[in-house]
Formats: C-alpha cells, sequence, structure tokens
C-alpha cells in the first residue's frame, strides 16, 4: 500500500522532508521537520520512499507491519515532548499543541473540547466512553504545563454514556469538572464553550487566552497522553466513516489508523458504497471539503463521508456563506459539481470582516435571512445553496 504524507498537517508552512527517494524508513522515524510554524513530521509504517515531492511524502508500506515504533528522543519536559511528537489539534484547525500550551495560564483553565461539534462525526464520543481516563490524564497533563487552576471536560448531554463515563472518573478530580454544552451547531467553537463554560463573550477574532484559558480537543489529549507516556510521535488518527457506505450509513469510528492511508481502505471496510453515491467529504458535513478515494488521513481529518450525488437540474444558484458552516470556495465547488452557475452570492448576517477574514460575532445565534434570500430571489436564482447553522 501507497501512503501519502502530505508535508502541511497543521497551520503555518509545509515541512521540510529529510528523506530521500530510496530511503528505507521505520514506523515513528522522524522524516519532516517545519520551517517556522509547523510540526514535525513521522512515518506511519515501516517502508521505503517511493517519492518527494513539493507537497508530500510517499511512502510504500512494507505488507507486514509491527506494533513497534521509534520513540522520540528525551526531553526535559512534557511540552518539549508534545514538540517532538508533532501534535497538533485532532479537531480540525491543526495549530501546533506545543505553541499552544506556551501560554502562562495561572489561576485560568484549561478546556477538554469533547463537543464532537460536526453532526454525523461519532469518534470523539467514541473515545471518551471507551477510555475517558487518558482524557482526564491529558487535561491533568496541560493544566501542569499551563500552571492553570481548573480543568473543564465539555460535552452534549446526548452522549449519555461518555457523560456518565466522565462524571464517574471526575468525582476523584477535585479540580476537574464536567461542563454540558448545549445541543447545537456549533458547539464546539472555542468561543461558543468560552461562552458556555466561563461565561465570557470573547470579542470576535480573540482567543480563549483572553479568558485565561486553553482548549484542546480530546483527541489531541489522547495524543499528549502518549507522547509524554510512552514517547509515541503523532502518527495515527480516529476517523468516522459514514453516508452512502453498506454497514456505516449513520457512522462507524475507526480508532488508531496510520497517517497518510487512502480513505477507501476504510469505506472498504464498512462493506464498500451504496449505489447511487456522490462525492467523498473529507471532514464533517457543515465544514468538509470535497476528496477522492485516495486522499489521505492526515492529523486533522474527522471524517470520510459518502454523500448523495449532486441534482443536476439546477441551472442558476445562489450561495449564502456562514464562517460556521460551508463558505464561498466550498459552496463554489458544490454549484459546479451540479452543473449549476452562481448569479448571486451574500454573507451571514452576522459575519464581520476581523484582520482581512470574515468572522462569526455570535457564533450558534443565528439571525434570520429572509431579507437577503428575497434579495437574492430577485435576481433569479432558482435554488439557494447554504453554509450557515441555522435558519
Amino acid at each position: 500500500m501507497k501512503i501519502t504524507l502530505p508535508l502541511k498537517q497543521h497551520v503555518g508552512a509545509p515541512c521540510k522532508a529529510i528523506v530521500k527517494e530510496g530511503d528505507s524508513v521505520k514506523k515513528g522515524e522522524l522524516i519532516a521537520v517545519p520551517e517556522g510554524l509547523g510540526a514535525n513530521l513521522h512515518s506511519s509504517v515501516y517502508g521505503m520512499v517511493e517519492a518527494v515531492t513539493e507537497n508530500a511524502i510517499i511512502i510504500l508500506a512494507d505488507e507486514v507491519q509491527s506494533d513497534e515504533y521509534i520513540k522520540i528522543k528525551d526531553t526535559s519536559s512534557n511540552l518539549e515532548a508534545i514538540k517532538e511528537a508533532g501534535i497538533v489539534g485532532s479537531g480540525g484547525a491543526g495549530f501546533p499543541t506545543h505553541i499552544k500550551l506556551g501560554a502562562d495560564l495561572t489561576g485560568g483553565y484549561v478546556i477538554a473540547n469533547g463537543a464532537e461539534c460536526e453532526p454525523i462525526l461519532i469518534h470523539n464520543v467514541k473515545l471518551m466512553e471507551e477510555n475517558p481516563e487518558i482524557v482526564v490524564r491529558g487535561l491533568k497533563y496541560i493544566k501542569e504545563i499551563t500552571n492553570a487552576s481548573k480543568g473543564y471536560i465539555t460535552l452534549k448531554p446526548k452522549n449519555k454514556k461518555a457523560v456518565k463515563a466522565l462524571k464517574a472518573i471526575c468525582q476523584m478530580e477535585p479540580d476537574i469538572e464536567v461542563k454540558l454544552l448545549p445541543d447545537m451547531y456549533p458547539a464546539g467553537d472555542e468561543r461558543v464553550i468560552i461562552r458556555e463554560v466561563l461565561g465570557i463573550e470573547l470579542e470576535v477574532g480573540k482567543l480563549p487566552t483572553e479568558a485565561n484559558a486553553v482548549i484542546q480537543n480530546v483527541e489531541t489529549l489522547k495524543h499528549i497522553v502518549n507522547a509524554i507516556e510512552n514517547r509515541k510521535p503523532y502518527i495515527t488518527k480516529d476517523i468516522t466513516v459514514a453516508g452512502r457506505v453498506k454497514d456505516a450509513s449513520k457512522g462507524k469510528a475507526f480508532m488508531d489508523v496510520p497517517l497518510g492511508e487512502p480513505v477507501k481502505k476504510y469505506i472498504d471496510l464498512c462493506g464498500g458504497y451504496i449505489k447511487p453515491y456522490g462525492e467523498i467529504v473529507l471532514g464533517g458535513p457543515y465544514t468538509g471539503k470535497g476528496g477522492d478515494e485516495n486522499s489521505p488521513v492526515t492529523k486533522t481529518l474527522g471524517g470520510a463521508l459518502v454523500a448523495m450525488p449532486f441534482p443536476q437540474e439546477v441551472r442558476k444558484v445562489g450561495i449564502l456563506a456562514c464562517e460556521c458552516g460551508a463558505e464561498e470556495e466550498r459552496l463554489k465547488e458544490i454549484a459546479k459539481a451540479m452543473g449549476a452557475e452562481v448569479i448571486a452570492e451574500e454573507k451571514c448576517k452576522r459575519m464581520v470582516e476581523v484582520n482581512g477574514r470574515f468572522r462569526c460575532d455570535m457564533p450558534g445565534v443565528c439571525p434570520g435571512q429572509a431579507e437577503k434570500v428575497l434579495s437574492m430571489k430577485k435576481k433569479g436564482i432558482q435554488v439557494l445553496l447554504t453554509g450557515t447553522c441555522g435558519d
């Protein structure tokens, strides 16, 4: 099997490969390093480097794979171990974790994000249900690293098994508490979590550190524990496969998938496609992007969702973009796949421009959009494509 490891799996610039074509590599071996903002990249398999391109390292994996891996080097601190392991936020943003945890939060808070914000995705819930101890241990590590005084684990009340499992453990942790989030999208947005847990309204563009807090996805906490306790680099990812697949229409979680494997492998493990089917969405239904069977599992991939075919009858569409959901680029991609022409464009009322980027001024509190929709209808749209998280 060919393993494709993109050199950019994080916020920042692409990594620089330190291996070349023909090199033999071992699982866990460092194969690329950041140039500026970024994170180390390690091989997820034993094999031979088939090619090094501008964008990726391609490895031909050995047929037989050992569970053993090359451990990260000894470090003087837990924060340094996180850096060596190449950990980035697993929830999708991909910000390098060692930089995020460099904050001094004396008297502040560390928060585990278990919202499983995107519909259909279930792997974070499975982690909390089956291995709640690793979430709590990870939160304790980052609490110590940042000098925070209090830890919270946030999730939705509908995930009853996970809530019960985490509350049982937290009874023995006086400084860690389970907090329930509203069952809405985007409950996992960092500003929403700060609002719901700490009662602080962060201004648009402000980070949780403004509230003396740091938020980490629960899977990221698992990788932190693996780095500190097992000296394991970030070489596997938890994902959800769902949609038009035979054995997982409502979602199936795969844990510890080697980075770089093609998503088609896991679609096949779900029994293959239900026909007819359309595009493969990489990520969640709100913010995912179109991919294909050969798209690799990356450090930030949450799901591989097989969609219905796009309708082809529509010719004129309007798009209503939103920071919390699909933005213009994705909506135009969908319109093109429908064979349609975009004749009108609008943004959600809550979108405000901050430092050259449009952001939502109050995530999860959605206004009516009637005025914008009527305006586009006057321009002749037949169908509205929207990325907003409400109506």
